[in-house]
């Protein structure tokens, strides 16, 4: 599937919305429409790691470049966008049919992600697996279900704003930085018909049939995001964010299940660089986050999941009945 639909609200408590800010710090643009241009590209990999038997294999999903647009007043954003024929053309890495839906609610003071992924479908190149050897060994058994939400607190919301960086609906004027903290929680699974190991990999078959991994991780998490802001219009945004989950895994190996509970610790980290003004904003954004699930033995799964975008964004008053239906359907 290579249609994708972002659906950010921002509606909040009403301390939410009034929460005070420094306007030399940032402006807000909430009466005004933002509108994008953009080019994204999701993915969801998986990795399995044997760390005894010095095992690495990374599967990829041939997920589309999309080409979308949308907008974003007041409390809400809308994206819309499609993986055009005449932008994705290599077959050879086999079919991906996904769905990657994403909720992102960012607020003054809070910041809540919610998505829900569902990938048929991945890749890895043959050399990865067997010296010399070229192409592509495909998997289309293999399925990734993975839901989860994270919340957040910005401590220093009167001078750091997520929104400038994330939605280009506000404008960073000076560098500054805040603490982030909050919890989250992931569940999924992921299921093969066969051995997500390849037999030429161990060089004999049926050593280890690993074929379905189920998780459930939930735990605090923290960090840390700051903006540079160099010329007023120019920026640079990082954010990393560590947590300890405890997660209950499960790992059907050899037609038995091998379960576990352990605490992990999981990462995520954003990049993001443009130039913002009152009126136009541009901007690449990269996010990613790492979860890792432990069989209690030697095995090990990686799920990262990310974003990689370009936006090109332009800001425009709302007049005559364009403002009139907005200010009816968002109040």
């Amino acid at each position: 599937m290579t249609r994708q639909i972002t659906i950010a609200l921002l509606m909040f408590l009403t301390f939410q919305g009034m929460a005070q800010s420094d306007s030399t710090y940032y402006a807000s643009y909430d009466k005004i429409i933002t509108g994008r241009f953009y080019f994204s590209q999701k993915y969801t990999s998986y990795q399995y790691r044997d760390d005894a038997e010095a095992i690495r294999i990374r599967y990829k999903p041939n997920t589309t470049l999309n080409m979308g647009v949308g907008a974003t007043y007041n409390w809400a954003t809308l994206n819309l966008a499609y993986g055009f024929g005449f932008l994705n053309r290599d077959e050879a890495k086999g079919k991906t049919k996904y769905l990657d839906l994403q909720t992102h609610l960012y607020g003054r003071k809070l910041i809540i992600d919610a998505f829900g992924q569902f990938y048929s479908g991945f890749y890895v190149r043959k050399d990865e697996i067997q010296e010399g050897a070229s192409g592509y060994y495909l998997r289309p058994d293999i399925k990734v279900r993975y839901l989860g939400a994270s919340g957040q607190y910005l401590f220093n919301h009167k001078r750091f704003s997520y929104r400038a960086s994330f939605l280009q609906s506000e404008w960073q004027k000076k560098s500054a930085g805040s603490l982030l903290a909050g919890i989250e929680f992931f569940l999924g699974r992921s299921k093969a018909d066969s051995s997500i190991v390849p037999a030429v990999i161990r060089g004999q078959a049926n050593e280890i049939d690993l074929n379905q991994v189920d998780f459930f991780d939930i735990g605090p998490n923290i960090g840390y995001i700051y903006t540079f802001v160099f010329k007023k219009h120019f920026y640079i945004t990082g954010q990393a964010t560590i947590s300890l989950d405890y997660g209950i895994h499960t790992f059907r190996m050899n037609g038995e299940n091998v379960r576990s509970s352990t605490f992990s610790p999981n990462s995520s980290f954003s990049f993001f660089t443009g130039y913002n003004s009152k009126t136009w904003a541009l901007s690449f954004i990269f996010v990613n986050k790492n979860i890792s699930i432990a069989s209690g033995e030697d095995q090990n799964v990686d799920f990262n999941t990310g974003n990689l975008r370009f936006n090109i964004v332009h800001r425009f008053v709302p007049r005559g009945k364009t403002k009139r239906v907005l200010k009816e359907v968002i109040r």
